[in-house]
Formats: structure tokens, C-alpha cells, sequence
């Protein structure tokens, strides 16, 4: 009786080869997406196996909301305002924010708030303003490498005491922007709804003030062209609901500019009108 014939495949050295070989590809890919590629990010950290797939799939770790109690480097903010944020501080916070502002923010922001340096004019400003940047810049939902630095060592009532001084200075004296005063663009007058974009004074006083967002009279102007081709850009993103974003980023270079000059020459500098 003839011996069972063994099956051709069997005896064919390329089937082994190309089976060791797929082994062999799969194991490089799993070591270059699931170990070298993740290692070479700045915020890589070895977690453990299940981290990496999850890494490497692009989907969270933890679905619960610890996972996201960080923001992304430069995303969006995560402070919630509140009306308590706007009340008034003692006598004891607005000295404790003097004497910190001195210190830290004097350099750039002018010793009583009005900035020669073409940084924000932060005399009078709201406090909830202070309060949500500086949250902002220390979380790194705004970025800029002196504010981040600056502050990152600041506690909450540190940041209490540094809006509530600022909230105390007088305000830049500038008049409400009236629907037929002479000189003030159409886009901070009454907007432009066929482009859904709302009036400036709308959020940033003058007919209304919408909590967080900051006064603008008097600001300077480099800084204020800055920050708006910043929103439109998208390079500046810690806006609530991408507000601010959606409104500039159908305004032209020379809508931004109009704007700017406009608020920039605002009157600044003199004893608010009570």
C-alpha cells in the first residue's frame, strides 16, 4: 500500500517564509505605533499597555470625566463664569492684588494699569475678565510664554486679589456708543446679520456688557490687532463657544483694522465718569 502523499504546500520553504514574515511586519508595526512613534510626543507618558492602544487608536483611556479635567495645550477654556465673579472684594483683597500687581504685572500692564508696552490696558477692567485669562493662561488655554510663566505660581486668591485691585482703578472715561454716534463702524454699531456677525457693543458694553468679556476703550492698538487676527487665525482659541472666533473670521484685514482704530482711540487715561 502506497505511503499518504504529503501535501505539496507543505513542502513549499516560501509558505513558512511568508507566514514568519507577516509575523515579523505586524510585530514591527505593533512596536513603532504602539512604543516608538508615542514615545517620541512631548507629553508621552508609559502607562501601561492598554494606554498605549488607546493612544495609538486615538480614542480616550478613561471616558469618565477625570480624562478631561486637563484642557489640550492652547484649547479651549474650561473656567465657568459666574456672577460671583464680578461682585466686589475688601478692602484687604484690592491691597494684597496692589501689592502683587507691583511685583509681578507693573513691568508690562503700567503701574496703575494703563500699559505703555502695548500690552492690555487693565485699569477698571472687569474682574471676571482677570480672573478667566489668568485661570486661561495658567491651564494653557491661552498661551503666551511670560503670562504662563507668570501665572502658574498664582493661587486662586492670589487671582481674586489681582482682579479685585484692577476692578478698583478708574476706568478709561469713555462715552456709550449710540446707534447714531458719528465715527463708530458699522460692525460695532449694528453688525452685519447677513454675515452673522453680531455688534461689538453688544457683548463689550456700551448697549449691553456680557460677563467675561473685557473692556476695550482705550486699549492699544498693536494689541488689539494682535488678539483679533489671533481669533481668526484660530491660533487663539480660549473664547467661550468659539465666540469670538466666529465672529472675526469672516471679517476682512481692513474690517479688523477699522475696529481696532476705532477702540484704541477711545478716551484713555482720565478719572471714569460716575
Amino acid at each position: 500500500m502506497d505511503a499518504p502523499k504529503e501535501h505539496p504546500r507543505r513542502r513549499d520553504p516560501w509558505v513558512r517564509w511568508s507566514a514568519c514574515g507577516v509575523g515579523g511586519f505586524a510585530l514591527v508595526s505593533l512596536f513603532l505605533g504602539f512604543v516608538l512613534l508615542p514615545s517620541v510626543q512631548p507629553d508621552f507618558t508609559a502607562r501601561g499597555l492598554w494606554d498605549g492602544i488607546c493612544r495609538a487608536a486615538g480614542v480616550p483611556s478613561n471616558w469618565t470625566s477625570a480624562a478631561t479635567s486637563k484642557p489640550a495645550r492652547n484649547g479651549t477654556t474650561l473656567v465657568v463664569l459666574g456672577p460671583e465673579m464680578a461682585s466686589a472684594r475688601g478692602r484687604d483683597s484690592i491691597g494684597r492684588g496692589a501689592t502683587i500687581a507691583v511685583q509681578l504685572c507693573s513691568m508690562c500692564h503700567g503701574a496703575q494699569g494703563m500699559s505703555e508696552a502695548n500690552a492690555p490696558n487693565l485699569s477698571g477692567q472687569y474682574p471676571e475678565v482677570v480672573i478667566k485669562q489668568l485661570h486661561d493662561f495658567q491651564r494653557g488655554a491661552r498661551t503666551s510664554a511670560i503670562m504662563q510663566s507668570l501665572a502658574h505660581g498664582l493661587s486662586d486668591r492670589d487671582i481674586d486679589d489681582l482682579a479685585a485691585y484692577y476692578g478698583s482703578l478708574p476706568k478709561a472715561r469713555a462715552r456709550p456708543v449710540l446707534a447714531g454716534e458719528q465715527g463708530a463702524p458699522a460692525l460695532v454699531k449694528v453688525g452685519d446679520p447677513l454675515r452673522n456677525i453680531v455688534p461689538c457693543v453688544s457683548c463689550h458694553g456700551g448697549i449691553d456688557h456680557k460677563l467675561g468679556t473685557p473692556r476695550l476703550e482705550g486699549m492699544p492698538k498693536v494689541y488689539l490687532l494682535e488678539q483679533l487676527h489671533a481669533f481668526k487665525r484660530g491660533e487663539r482659541r480660549n473664547d467661550s463657544f468659539a465666540q469670538m472666533r466666529n465672529m472675526v473670521r469672516v471679517m476682512s484685514p481692513e474690517e479688523i483694522e477699522v475696529v481696532a482704530e476705532f477702540y484704541a482711540g477711545r478716551p484713555a487715561g482720565s478719572p471714569a465718569e460716575q
